[in-house]
């Protein structure tokens, strides 16, 4: 059965690298018969702000407004901003969704965030009972492809920005592993506005030949659900004393104050 691939791209230029690797992985996927979708969020002018204007109609209380409250309320009584609509139908319908941009201030661009903000709304992406392993979005496979302005030796545990397992973390797992998404391994591109042609080729090339086996990868671990308890959500006294003897700590974020285990956000089966 084809797959429906969602790529959310966020970048100003048709002539940038970024736009290099969406073709790429548009040309790629489509070739393998996947039917690709693009959200081109500056084309769009995809609005970055989370406001009252995304809720059609009244709101329940204008004097105290609470965005996550009041879109969940929305997307129930399907009132939200058609913009919004349309993205999160884009949504349902894909099995992988490939966000691709550059990395401003060791995150997303602002116009990605609002994207996030406002389409993976309360109710339609996650609940208090549904999240993480138990997530709405748990059949589907989500990932990150993003340049960045720094060399990859820079983004290491002695680089000077710190390690990129770090950086990731906050991304996926608290956006994609907490909606449910499988998370793909990270496609970086490092650094490539100070390479040489030949080797941005390289970067392409390397992208074009992963793409071919892109939807059969494993994802990355996280801990599951199961580990913690129900009501402090800390992590049960079992699997604790389980890993007391072990050399790592269990992820970037739960890590029992023992060393980072290696490459966890940037390979699968670390």
């Amino acid at each position: 059965m084809a797959k429906k691939v969602l790529i959310v791209y966020a970048h100003q230029s048709s002539g940038s690298f970024n736009a290099a690797a969406k073709n790429a992985a548009v040309e790629v996927l489509t070739a393998q018969g996947c039917t690709v979708d693009v959200s081109d969020l500056y084309a769009m002018g995809f609005k970055a702000t989370a406001t009252a204007e995304d809720i059609k109609g009244e709101v329940k209380n204008a004097e105290n407004f609470c965005y996550l409250e009041e879109s969940k309320l929305a997307w129930e009584q399907g009132k939200l901003s058609d913009d919004i609509r349309e993205e999160q139908s884009k949504l349902t319908e894909a099995d992988l969704i490939i966000f691709q941009f550059p990395m401003y201030w060791f995150s997303v661009p602002a116009i990605l965030k609002g994207w996030i903000d406002r389409v993976l709304t309360n109710g339609f992406a996650f609940s208090q009972e549904k999240r993480y392993g138990q997530g709405i979005f748990k059949d589907k496979k989500a990932m990150l492809s993003f340049t960045t302005g720094s060399l990859e030796s820079m983004f290491s545990p002695t680089g000077i920005n710190g390690d990129m397992n770090v950086t990731l973390w906050p991304l996926q797992n608290g956006i994609l592993h907490y909606c449910g998404f499988q998370v793909l391994a990270p496609q970086i591109f490092w650094a490539p506005s100070s390479a040489v042609a030949e080797d941005r080729k390289s970067m392409l090339e390397s992208w074009r030949t992963r793409l071919q086996g892109l939807l059969e990868e494993k994802p990355l671990s996280f801990i599951s659900l199961d580990c913690f308890d129900e009501k402090a959500f800390q992590l049960k006294p079992e699997v604790h004393e389980k890993h007391a003897s072990k050399e790592f700590g269990l992820t970037v974020g739960i890590h029992l104050n023992k060393p980072l285990p290696p490459h966890s956000q940037m390979k699968a089966g670390c």
